[in-house]
């Protein structure tokens, strides 16, 4: 039985170029941590303020969003070289984990015994919420985007070097 033939390129042929790689993400820096610390601590001043002035659906969903905002400045506290998507990515994850995990009867009996972990994980699921944690998501990783080091022109070329 004869051998089945292969195709091979011609040697001539240019190598394919290799792919553009992306720009690093930028170091984690002590700033960059500072600035999560910081952001955490307003958040849970802007949410307490939220909760003393507004009442409501504007105090319920306001906090939704920004309980998000919160765990999103603690992920990049914790890991300060993720993306801004994946930081915000992973806030919201664990926004919708603990929501889903008010569908059990922990939460709830957790709430009984202290007040912390009723602000913390919730007692009751409430589908409005997701979507609440989705928005807080969102706005936060716009802001992560915006004040982030480095980000101005990396991995631009100038105009005038264009050719």
């Amino acid at each position: 039985m004869d051998p089945i033939p292969t195709i091979r390129a011609r040697t001539s042929d240019p190598a394919p170029a290799p792919a553009p790689a992306s720009a690093p993400a930028p170091a984690a820096t002590p700033r960059t941590r500072l600035v999560a610390a910081g952001a955490a601590v307003a958040t849970v001043g802007a949410g307490l303020g939220l909760r003393a002035v507004a009442a409501g659906s504007v105090a319920k969903y306001g906090g939704d969003a920004l309980y998000t905002v919160l765990v999103l400045a603690l992920v990049i506290l914790l890991a300060p070289r993720l993306t801004p998507l994946r930081a915000a990515g992973t806030a919201l994850a664990i926004s919708w984990a603990v929501e889903f995990l008010q569908l059990t009867p922990w939460p709830a009996e957790l709430a009984r015994h202290s007040p912390v972990a009723r602000l913390v994980l919730g007692s009751t699921f409430n589908a409005p919420d997701l979507f609440w944690y989705a928005a807080g998501a969102a706005a936060g990783c716009l802001v992560h985007r915006a004040l982030r080091p480095g980000r101005r022109g990396a991995g631009r070329v100038p105009l005038s070097r264009r050719g």
